[in-house]
């Protein structure tokens, strides 16, 4: 028998992260969801922008992320789409992220969702947050590197 081919290994990326944190360091953790999340999370219905993670009794949840039930849902569920979901890591880890979650300025962030063997993984940082200059910052160096990339390609041609 085939095997099935893969879907795209990303999901779902958290673009305004970069803008609004800096990261410090970036963590894999397991996704506790039910089955019409996974068939929606296939067909990519997902939104994460809002995301952030919380820590409550040595835990790890997500909250924030927003996955749509799609139309051919089970008719004996009420599907809720902002429900928080529950993050799976190591316990070592957990304990490692709450003392530095603890100091202050950081907070865990989501920054993307993505397949590996199968199971669906949430890549979280650890961050802090930019303050307003840094976003210009930001901002001058993305449209600086475009301007690059212009002139270099008007002078291929």
């Amino acid at each position: 028998m085939a095997k099935k081919p893969e879907t795209a290994a990303r999901i779902a990326d958290n673009k305004k992260a970069a803008y609004n944190y800096f990261f410090e360091e970036r963590f894999e953790a397991g996704l506790v969801l039910e089955g019409w999340e996974v068939k929606s999370l296939r067909e990519g219905k997902v939104q994460l922008t809002d995301g952030y993670v919380v820590i409550r009794n040595g835990e790890l949840f997500l909250i924030g992320l927003q996955i749509n039930p799609l139309g051919t849902a089970s008719t004996h569920i009420s599907p809720d789409k902002s429900r928080t979901r529950k993050l799976l890591m190591h316990k070592e880890e957990i304990k490692r992220l709450i003392g530095k979650v603890e100091q202050k300025g950081y907070t865990l962030v989501p920054l993307n969702l993505h397949w590996k063997a199968g199971k669906i993984k949430c890549e979280i940082a650890l961050a802090k947050g930019k303050a307003e200059h840094d976003k210009r910052d930001t901002i001058k160096d993305r449209e600086g590197k475009r301007e690059v990339e212009r002139a270099m390609k008007g002078r291929n041609r």
